[in-house]
């Protein structure tokens, strides 16, 4: 996918942040994945890229790098809360969002959480995968990390932030499908470096230590999904625990190992997401239909042309393609093709084609001329919005072995049309060229 515009929305105190709107679906959808963000090299990573390009199948998608990451600018601190939600009101404002839905993911979740529970005003829905109310221990909160686990980890975030190593970590940790993937944890190491510096690492790393937002949480009134999967490593009690707070919230455990949004089955993720969105699934196009083809030429028709003239021939043509185009309008046919003499249509029923075969048989005789017709009933490729494929081609071979005024049809087409009140003699086996097997054809007879 083509990587989208990136714009620039200016906050209260002047710092510019990034964003892109792409879509356009019938809802608006703000979303923070909880990555630290650079908004055009994630189109690059195709986990990131493949979920971005669903949410934005089913809606307006808002993306934006927060602020002292990516392309977005700095500010004197780095954001708290507040800061990224007026942060967040300033993109919105700035791309016309008046009340969008909300998708977060971990801890951008929670900031989103906050936002809507700040701002219910400007929030239809929220959608929260990986739900967390904070990342400390407590009593009350056994998922978070001790005090020397989380020193530990600020640690390791300083010295090896941006490495495959503490990639390959957080993919063993988080993602076992993925672990031990080298190629993968390269890749994800380098979008880090691109993301933020390790000093600014360790300072987000800090900060959302000392957050806890469950006291937000209760006050959220917009209606609200958790999505967390059911096998993954960090269990499904503590979305269970965040489901509690959260008046009236759903939670929804879909299959899975793979703890991050990204990872695992991103198509059941956003289908998740659309049916709590309310959002109607396109028309499906298909790409294949049964349909009934009609086949039909003018019998010697090269003597015709020789005994008429160019002139003649040609006005002869005309009248007969006059009748043919009156009969498929009454049998409610469909031009497909017309070549010289003959022509390809098709019909959502086999009856109406049989007795526009008949009446095109009947009417052409005034002219002084006749045609053969051959009609077959089977799937059909769509190409460009016609039909195309084997069935076409058995359609021509049928209309070939026919006679002068004759119509034959393939026993598909027999079988089909019994109690309509067509009548059919055997018109014995049949060698139809490049078709394999041999058909039995059928003549209409009334």
């Amino acid at each position: 996918m083509q990587i989208p515009e990136t714009r620039y929305a200016t906050a209260e105190d002047g710092v510019s942040i990034a964003y892109q709107v792409v879509g356009n679906g019938p809802v608006d959808l703000a979303v923070d994945l909880a990555v630290s963000g650079n908004v055009e090299l994630m189109w690059g990573f195709a986990p990131f890229a493949d979920l971005l390009e669903r949410l934005s199948a089913l809606s307006r998608l808002i993306v934006h790098d927060r602020r002292s990451t990516g392309l977005s600018g700095g500010g004197a601190l780095l954001p708290d809360l507040e800061t990224r939600a007026q942060d967040l009101l300033a993109v919105l404002d700035a791309c016309g969002s008046t009340r969008p839905a909300l998708f977060g993911t971990t801890t951008g979740g929670a900031a989103l959480a906050v936002f809507a529970a700040s701002h219910p005003e400007r929030v239809s829905s929220f959608v929260w995968h990986g739900p967390m109310a904070k990342t400390t221990w407590a009593p009350d909160y056994p998922w978070g990390d001790p005090p020397d686990a989380q020193w530990h980890s600020l640690a390791e975030v300083r010295a090896s932030w941006g490495t495959t190593a503490m990639e390959l970590s957080y993919l063993a940790d988080n993602a076992p499908t993925h672990a031990g993937d080298e190629r993968l944890a390269a890749e994800m190491a380098r979008l880090m470096r691109h993301f933020m510096a390790p000093s600014t690492a360790v300072e987000f790393t800090r900060t959302w230590n000392e957050t806890d937002v469950s006291h937000a949480l209760v006050a959220l009134r917009c209606p609200t999904l958790l999505i967390t999967r059911r096998d993954n490593p960090h269990g499904t009690d503590e979305a269970a625990y965040v489901q509690r707070l959260i008046p009236g919230a759903q939670l929804e455990l879909l299959p899975g190992q793979d703890f991050p949004a990204f990872f695992g089955d991103r198509a059941g993720l956003v289908e998740t997401i659309r049916t709590f969105l309310g959002i109607e699934r396109p028309p499906s196009i298909p790409d294949s239909i049964l349909s009934t083809v009609l086949f039909t030429d003018i019998v010697g028709s090269t003597e015709k042309q020789a005994s008429l003239g160019d002139r003649g021939w040609k006005e002869l043509v005309e009248r007969h393609h006059a009748v043919v185009r009156g009969a498929l309008g009454r049998w409610r046919g469909v031009e497909n093709d017309t070549a010289g003499d003959g022509f390809y249509a098709t019909f959502d029923g086999p009856a109406r084609a049989i007795n526009c075969a008949l009446e095109i048989t009947e009417r052409v005789r005034d002219l002084g001329i006749e045609v053969r017709a051959g009609v077959h009933t089977g799937e059909c490729e769509l190409i460009e919005s016609k039909c195309g494929g084997l069935t076409v081609s058995i359609g021509a071979r049928v209309a070939a072995k026919a006679g002068p005024s004759e119509v034959l049809v393939s026993r598909t087409v027999k079988d089909l049309v019994a109690g309509s009140g067509l009548t059919f003699e055997d018109a014995g086996e049949h060698d139809l060229k490049g078709v394999p097997d041999r058909w039995r054809l059928y003549r209409v007879v009334g």
